[in-house]
């Protein structure tokens, strides 16, 4: 995907592997996205950096005071988040944006490593693929030991460590420009988390 440039793009030099974590390790809120944007963080080398899903997504972590700024354009921008670490189901931009779930499987013991490691409390999962994911890595951990729930914005489930999964939707353009995810109910997410940490 880093060979077919948006033409925005075209005298960028793409990232085009997989794109790491994106936060202090020992975070305790991790918020789980679906993968790579093909444009932003696939280009740039960072999580949610360089697309609309990021600009939406880091003005509500400033917002919320887990990040220093308001906005994500590239690497070298002086961003740094607090107390919150950014990964996905996926680190490789997949085609059409819809992982395959043999690629999603393949991913599954980075998400279930980082996960692993103390002091998780608050995991939020943007959209129904990381929730579907999460709860794939909560059940290996022996975290969650029933079916996994249906996802939904907003919906809250105590995990059996003590640790609190949100569901929210996706900061995508297809949800942001339709009104189905608005600036008040991205807050109230991070709001929630915020809360449940202190």
């Amino acid at each position: 995907m880093a060979i077919t440039k948006r033409k925005a793009y075209q005298d960028f030099a793409y990232w085009g592997r997989p794109v790491p974590n994106f936060g202090p390790a020992r975070s305790q809120l991790i918020i789980v996205g679906l993968a790579p944007g093909a444009h932003g963080a696939h280009r740039t080398g960072r999580m949610f950096t360089g697309d609309r899903s990021g600009d939406w997504l880091y003005a509500a972590l400033h917002r919320a005071g887990f990040s220093s700024q308001a906005t994500s354009e590239s690497i070298e921008d002086g961003m740094k988040l607090k107390n919150c670490l950014i990964t996905a189901v996926n680190h490789c931009a997949p085609p059409d944006n819809k992982p395959s779930r043999q690629e999603q499987l393949n991913c599954l013991p980075y998400l279930e490593r980082l996960l692993a490691h103390a002091p998780r409390k608050v995991v939020v999962c943007l959209g129904k693929i990381a929730w579907d994911g999460a709860f794939r890595a909560f059940r290996n951990l022996n975290w969650w030991a029933q079916a996994r729930p249906h996802f939904g914005h907003g919906q809250q489930v105590e995990l059996s460590r003590g640790q609190r999964c949100i569901g929210c939707y996706h900061p995508s353009q297809q949800n942001t420009f339709t009104g189905k995810l608005t600036v008040p109910m991205l807050d109230q997410v991070f709001q929630t988390a915020k809360a449940c940490l202190e």
